[in-house]
């Protein structure tokens, strides 16, 4: 009795539950949409996706007029979904609302937006376990460093490119790599 008590009590206290369920495709996500509803990302198959962890007051956050400018160049062929997130330095601290309203009236963003999010850590949101984890991508693992780190995907729904957070939107490198 005492080691069937003893088995119990360990699997109670050092038991962790699975993280969520990560789907196959990046095609298979539907995540909470920043002002209510779903963004679903099967509407996206066939055209190359720009996945960037955004945030209202980071050096940063100037990134979000040259994201807006590379969306209505290319948005016949690319989309857009930034996820806001207060894992760096606490500089996403507002509501879904107020995140919305912000990125509005500075940016004029018209991409989508996802409801804010963690990235990184023990609680990081099964898209983000996709983009981050070899396992799940098949490209290769990586860590969010920073605020507007970009993920590339492209029109088949593999994750091909990742941009750290220090490079520009509209740098040659994003560019050419959505060009191609």
């Amino acid at each position: 009795m005492t080691t069937h008590l003893l088995l119990l009590i360990n699997f109670l206290f050092f038991f962790t539950p699975p993280k969520n369920d990560v789907p196959k495709s990046i095609y298979d996500f539907k995540v909470e949409a920043l002002t209510g509803g779903t963004i679903d990302f099967s509407k996206y198959a066939g055209k190359k996706i720009l996945i960037v962890n955004t945030a209202s007051q980071c050096g940063n956050t100037p990134q979000y007029a040259d994201l807006e400018k590379l969306y209505e160049r290319y948005k016949d062929r690319l989309v857009i979904v930034g996820f806001p997130a207060n894992d760096f330095g606490a500089q996403e601290p507002g509501s879904n609302k107020e995140i919305a309203t912000f990125c509005k009236k500075n940016y004029g963003v018209s991409f989508p937006m996802a409801a804010k999010i963690t990235v990184k850590g023990d609680n990081k949101a099964p898209i983000y376990q996709w983009l981050t984890e070899a396992k799940h991508n098949g490209y290769k693992d990586s860590d969010v460093k920073w605020n507007f780190q970009k993920y590339l995907i492209n029109e088949k729904g593999k994750l091909v490119a990742i941009f750290e957070h220090r490079t520009k939107p509209m740098s040659e490198e994003v560019i050419k790599a959505i060009e191609q």
